[in-house]
């Protein structure tokens, strides 16, 4: 996972009013490596996250990935004046749009959106994504922005269940 880094694929899906995410705003500086090297990823290393927590949101989406066979994301950054349309850009952008969940977090704005497509959007009801968003709010008035993460995406992946046997 790379904070603002979405793959490229065309489609829409459905998302979830802004939620105000209360806590304090966490701004990342991304100063220029002294040696360039292709996986050297600034935004990551000095963002909003500890490498500690990187490595629980990377766990956390590979499991929800596994357990639901939906593909979660995560994107962290500014998602402008108009955050519903921003994520949903983002959300199009992704390799499978149908079958994604897409978590937009601005630390910053203090917004979040949850996207989902709409194979997903099946399985991940409007009112449990309110109530992943409400945990992850609360997460993040503590302090907490990996925690939050890792919370939401276990509850979503939880409300969507396991992957449907091809039987």
């Amino acid at each position: 996972m790379i904070a603002g880094e979405v793959t490229a694929a065309p489609s829409s899906g459905g998302v979830v009013e802004g939620s105000t995410v209360e806590g304090p705003g966490v701004a990342a500086t991304v100063p220029e490596p002294q040696r360039a090297h292709p996986s050297y990823h600034p935004e990551v290393v000095h963002g909003p996250l500890s490498v500690r927590a990187l490595l629980r949101v990377d766990e956390a989406l590979r499991l929800a990935d596994a357990a639901t066979g939906l593909t979660f994301s995560v994107y962290i950054g500014e998602l402008g004046e108009d955050s519903r349309d921003t994520a949903q850009r983002l959300h199009a952008r992704l390799a499978d749009p149908d079958v994604s969940v897409l978590i937009a977090i601005s630390p910053n704005e203090r917004v979040l959106e949850i996207v989902t497509g709409s194979r997903a959007r099946k399985r991940i009801l409007d009112r449990d994504a309110h109530l992943a968003a409400k945990s992850m709010v609360a997460a993040f008035s503590g302090g907490d922005l990996g925690g939050g993460i890792v919370a939401g995406i276990a509850q979503l992946a939880d409300h969507a269940g396991r992957a449907p046997s091809d039987n």
